[in-house]
C-alpha cells in the first residue's frame, strides 16, 4: 500500500507540477481601473479641449475631444463639443455625425439639435435643418438662435424654389442670383455651387464657371458635376476634344450621369457635323457645306462660341452662292453670339462690299481695324472708304448703261444711243417737266462720255478722284450739244428727230447735206 501510495504520490506529483506551470493572467491593483476613473480622465479630457477651443487651437481641442470620447464614449456632450470643432474647422460632414450621435444618446441634448440643425443648414439641407430647430424649440421655445436659423431654413428652401422655376424657364442669371445668396446661407453646399457653375457656365461666364468647379474638384477629384462643368467649360470654349475627356471621367465617377451624357453626345456630334462641312467646302460643294452648317447649327443652341463660327461658315458658303442677304444675316448672328469675333465683321464687310452697301462696310472695317491695327485692316478700311465716296459722285457707267469693265467701243456705242434717246429736240413737244428731265440726263450722258472716253480722266474717275474738284466741268464751259456735234459730226452732216405725234421713242433720222 505504502508503495502504491509512493508510485500514486509519484504519479501525481507531476500533475501537481503541472497546475503550477499554468500561464494564467494576474489581476493587479495598478492595472485596474474603474469606471469612475475612466470618467474623471474623460472631464479631464474634455477641460483640456475646452481650454484649446478658447483658444481657437481646434485641431488640438479636436483631440482632446477625442480622447475624452475614447474613455467615456456614451457621454453626449463630448460629441456636441467635437462637433462644434468640427464646424470650426469647417469640416461639417463629421461634424453632423457627432451632432446626430450626440442627441442619439440624448435626445433632450437641446445643444446637439442646434448644432445638428446648423450642420444641416451649412450643407444646403434645409428641410432636416427645420427639423432640428424645430426640436430646439420644443425643449426651448424661446431660444432666438434656433429661431433665427428656423428663418434662414425657410428663406433657403425658397431661395432654391425660385432657382429650379428659373431654371426650367432658362432665366439663368436667376438662378445665378438665387445660389449666390443660398450659398451665403449654406456655404459648404456642392449642389448650389454646381449649380451655380453651369449656369455661369451657360451664361458664357466660363472663367467664373471654371473657377467654381476647379475648387471643387481641389478637393474631390472624383466628384462627377464637377468634371461634368469643368467639361461644359471647355465645350462652350470650342475646346471639344478635353470637354469629351471630361465628360467620360464624369460618367466614369457617375455612370448615370444624364447631363454628362448628353453634353458627350452633343459634343461628338458638333464636332463631327462642323468637320464634315469644313471637307465639303474644301471640295467646293458649297451647298452641301450650307445645309451641314445648317444642320449643325441645331445640335445645340446654347454652345455660343461653336455656334458664331458655324454661322460664319454658313456665311461664308452662302457669299459663295450669291446669297448675300442671307449671308449678311448670318453674320449678324454669329457678331450676336459673339461680339469680338473679328471674322464675322470681315466676311459682313466683303458682303456689304458686294451689295454695293458701302457705308456699312466701311462701319464694319472701321471696328476691326480699331480692333486690331494691321496693315491688311487698314487697306480694306481704306478700300471701302474709296467705294463709299466713289458711290456719292455720279455713275457714269450706270449713266451710259454699260459695265465697269466696258471697252471704248462700247462706250461709244452706249453714248450714241442714250444721246440720241435724251436729245432735247426729241422732246420738243412733250411737257415742260418731261423737256426739262431729258434735258439733264441728255447733259449727263454727255458728261459721262466726256471722263469715260477719255482715258487719263477715266482713269483718275475709276481711281476714286472728284473730278468736278479737278475743275472738269468748271463754270458751264461744258455743253452737251457740243460734245453730241462732235461726236456725230464725222458722218458728214446735219439731223433731225421726228416729233410728231404717232413717234416713238427712237425715231430718229439723220439728215445728210
Amino acid at each position: 500500500m505504502t508503495s502504491c501510495r509512493r508510485r500514486l504520490g509519484r504519479w501525481l506529483l507531476p500533475e501537481k507540477m503541472a497546475a503550477v506551470d499554468i500561464d494564467m493572467p494576474v489581476e493587479t491593483d495598478s492595472q485596474i481601473r474603474s469606471q469612475d476613473d475612466l470618467e474623471r480622465q474623460a472631464e479631464i479630457f474634455k477641460e483640456q479641449g475646452n481650454a484649446y477651443y478658447s483658444k481657437k487651437d481646434y485641431s488640438a481641442a479636436f483631440n482632446y475631444y477625442t480622447k475624452a470620447i475614447d474613455a467615456s464614449p456614451k457621454t453626449a456632450s463630448y460629441y456636441g463639443n467635437r462637433a462644434a470643432t468640427l464646424m470650426m474647422l469647417c469640416r461639417f460632414r463629421e461634424a453632423l455625425e457627432d451632432s446626430q450621435q450626440a442627441v442619439r444618446l440624448d435626445d433632450g441634448f437641446m445643444k446637439g439639435h442646434l448644432r445638428e440643425g446648423k450642420c444641416h443648414l451649412s450643407l444646403g439641407n434645409a428641410m432636416a435643418a427645420t427639423r432640428c430647430f424645430q426640436k430646439v424649440l420644443e425643449l426651448e421655445p424661446s431660444n432666438k438662435e434656433a429661431q433665427q436659423e428656423k428663418k434662414n431654413a425657410t428663406t433657403l428652401l425658397e431661395y432654391e424654389r425660385m432657382a429650379d422655376f428659373s431654371f426650367e424657364k432658362r432665366d439663368f442669371r436667376k438662378v445665378v442670383y438665387c445660389m449666390d445668396r443660398a450659398i451665403a446661407l449654406a456655404p459648404t453646399c456642392q449642389r448650389f455651387k454646381i449649380l451655380k457653375a453651369e449656369c455661369l457656365a451657360l451664361l458664357g461666364r466660363y472663367p467664373e464657371a471654371q473657377s467654381v468647379a476647379s475648387d471643387i474638384l481641389r478637393m474631390d477629384a472624383t466628384n462627377a458635376d464637377a468634371l461634368y462643368v469643368r467639361g461644359l467649360c471647355l465645350y462652350y470654349e470650342d475646346c471639344i476634344d478635353k470637354a469629351v475627356q471630361f465628360f467620360v471621367q464624369a460618367l466614369r465617377m457617375a455612370p448615370d450621369h444624364e447631363k454628362a451624357r448628353l453634353a458627350c453626345r452633343n459634343a461628338k456630334a458638333l464636332k463631327a457635323k462642323k468637320e464634315e462641312g469644313n471637307q465639303v467646302f474644301k471640295n467646293c460643294s458649297y451647298d452641301a457645306a450650307y445645309q451641314l452648317y445648317t444642320e449643325a447649327l441645331a445640335i445645340d443652341p446654347n454652345n455660343i462660341k461653336t455656334n458664331a463660327k458655324l454661322y460664319c461658315n454658313r456665311a461664308t458658303a452662302g457669299a459663295k452662292l450669291k446669297k448675300f442677304d442671307q449671308a449678311i444675316e448670318d453674320c449678324t448672328n454669329a457678331i450676336k453670339l459673339d461680339d469680338t469675333y473679328i471674322k464675322a465683321y470681315l466676311r459682313r464687310a466683303q458682303c456689304y462690299m458686294d451689295t454695293e452697301l458701302y457705308e456699312e462696310a466701311v462701319r464694319d472695317y472701321e471696328k476691326v481695324y480699331q480692333t486690331e491695327k494691321t496693315s491688311e485692316h487698314k487697306q480694306l478700311l481704306k478700300n471701302a472708304q474709296m467705294e463709299l465716296k466713289k458711290s456719292k459722285r455720279k455713275d457714269y457707267y450706270k449713266v451710259l448703261g454699260v459695265g465697269k469693265n466696258a471697252t471704248e467701243d462700247e462706250i461709244k456705242k452706249a453714248y450714241r444711243k442714250r444721246a440720241l434717246m435724251h436729245h432735247p429736240d426729241r422732246h420738243s413737244s412733250a411737257t415742260p417737266e418731261v423737256q426739262k428731265e431729258e434735258e439733264k440726263k441728255f447733259k449727263e450722258v454727255g458728261e459721262a462720255f466726256t471722263i469715260l472716253s477719255d482715258p487719263k480722266k477715266k482713269m483718275r474717275y475709276d481711281s476714286g478722284h472728284d473730278l468736278e474738284d479737278d475743275g472738269c466741268f468748271d463754270g458751264g464751259d461744258f455743253d452737251a450739244n457740243n460734245i453730241f456735234r462732235a461726236f456725230f459730226g464725222g458722218r458728214g452732216g446735219g439731223f433731225s428727230f421726228d416729233s410728231s405725234p404717232d413717234s416713238q421713242p427712237g425715231n430718229f433720222f439723220f439728215q445728210f447735206g
